[in-house]
């Protein structure tokens, strides 16, 4: 079986973050968890369909991945397979959603069901209002799809997920070229048409699934992948622990870790390569990749760190940081409402309800955040962005801003200033690194 893996999205609800399939969690990259996911089921055959933005670095990091580059962007699911099936073979095709991330028991039912009809859609069954499509049905046949239908408008119990089996690829690209789409329908107004000619078959799933369009998904996904990936204790032979550390748990530390006297490590934790925990710092439940430093007393709970991070008396709680970011003494993300309820993010016009009551900062590379800053819970910072010291930041804040406190007030104009390179911070990292046991 052939499958598509389709990630040519260009992650413009991730903001502040960037490429979503390649972000990394416990040392992974999303995109590499499918990939694993995906083989664990059997599924080994894969074509990775990427756009023009994303196509070179997932290439340097997959060489050997076969990559088909999206031609219009524009056509969502209907662009992506039309640039993919006239170079497919005619076998049974699997399209895969890398936003979507599941169990690999769910890809095992759904091929098993697909031998018994035209094609397979995996459905998760859902005991209360969720905001996708729901599928129609006569038995197990399927009939078709309602997108959003509204609360007590639901025609089943069971919402599409981006996981489907087509045994005749052929007509599948025949309707594609029909469709003439003009709100980013195409695949499902083809979709439409097969379910009207063809038997294709409904498979309901009650496993773990997360789909991850805004940033705050990462941070339901790192419990999983913890799991997942964390096993057992690991700590690599080159990593340095003072007699005085600590690691309790299920713990990842890769090679050139350290751990300063009275450092914590709680796990489930992934500690990359060459990150030092300061004295008397604490990770727990949390996900740190390369290059970081937890400085001295930080705390860094349930948390998603890219690389090369940087705190010094830092709380940083269910919080999303991405590479090249340095925190002031101080710093406090407040992540938990005064009024305990679930933690909304402003995108667009909307206001968005997380699903979580606890979500911190989500801050965009290359930031610099100033001592003594606080933030409220779901607040998120652009790219490039300075916050000056002594600064409250209530609401989210453009890239590239330079953000001060004057008089009470919040001023946010354009940051002037150049964000250091990595390299330039490796005179206060070799400090470190002296005082290292």
């Amino acid at each position: 079986m052939n499958v598509l893996l389709l990630v040519a999205g260009r992650s413009r609800r991730f903001w502040p973050l960037e490429e979503k399939s390649l972000w990394p969690i416990a040392g992974k990259t999303l995109l590499a968890h499918q990939l694993e996911r995906l083989a664990a089921a059997g599924c080994t055959n894969v074509t990775v369909v990427s756009g023009k933005h994303n196509l070179d670095a997932i290439r340097g990091l997959f060489p050997s991945l076969t990559l088909i580059e999206q031609e219009d962007l524009e056509k969502g699911m209907q662009g992506a397979l039309l640039s993919a099936l006239p170079k497919m073979s005619g076998d049974p095709l699997l399209i895969v959603s890398g936003n979507d991330i599941i169990e690999p028991k769910a890809y095992e039912d759904l091929i098993a069901a697909a031998r018994h009809g035209d094609g397979a859609i995996l459905a998760q069954k859902v005991s209360r209002y969720f905001p996708g499509g729901y599928l129609t049905l006569d038995g197990d046949r399927i009939r078709g799809i309602v997108e959003k239908p509204g609360e007590g408008k639901e025609p089943s119990d069971l919402v599409t997920i981006v996981a489907h089996i087509h045994n005749d690829p052929a007509s599948l690209l025949t309707e594609l070229r029909r469709a003439e789409s003009t709100n980013d329908d195409g695949y499902e107004q083809s979709l439409e048409k097969l379910f009207a000619a063809k038997n294709y078959r409904a498979v309901p799933y009650t496993g773990f699934w997360q789909a991850v369009k805004y940033p705050w998904h990462l941070l339901s996904l790192l419990p999983s992948l913890l799991e997942e990936t964390v096993k057992l204790k690991r700590i690599d032979p080159s990593a340095v622990i003072h007699p005085t550390a600590v690691v309790e748990g299920d713990v990842i530390l890769e090679a050139g870790v350290k751990l300063l006297p009275h450092a914590t490590v709680r796990g489930p934790c992934f500690i990359g390569k060459n990150t030092i925990v300061g004295t008397g710092a604490l990770v727990r439940a949390s996900s740190v990749g390369e290059n970081c430093v937890i400085g001295y007393q930080t705390e860094v709970k349930g948390s998603i760190l890219e690389r090369d991070v940087w705190t010094h008396m830092t709380y940083l709680g269910d919080s999303i940081i991405a590479r090249n970011v340095s925190f002031g003494g101080g710093t406090i993300t407040g992540n938990f409402r005064l009024d305990e309820a679930e933690v909304l993010s402003v995108v667009g016009d909307d206001n968005l309800a997380t699903g979580l009551t606890k979500l911190g900062a989500i801050v965009g590379e290359g930031c610099r955040i100033g001592i003594q800053v606080g933030t409220n819970p779901g607040v998120k910072i652009g790219r490039g962005t300075f916050v000056a010291g002594g600064a409250y930041v209530t609401g989210d804040i453009p890239d590239r801003s330079f953000v001060s406190l004057k008089d009470g007030k919040l001023l946010v104009r354009e940051n002037r200033a150049a964000v250091a390179n990595v390299e330039e911070r490796n005179e206060y990292r070799a400090i470190l690194e002296r005082k290292t046991p």
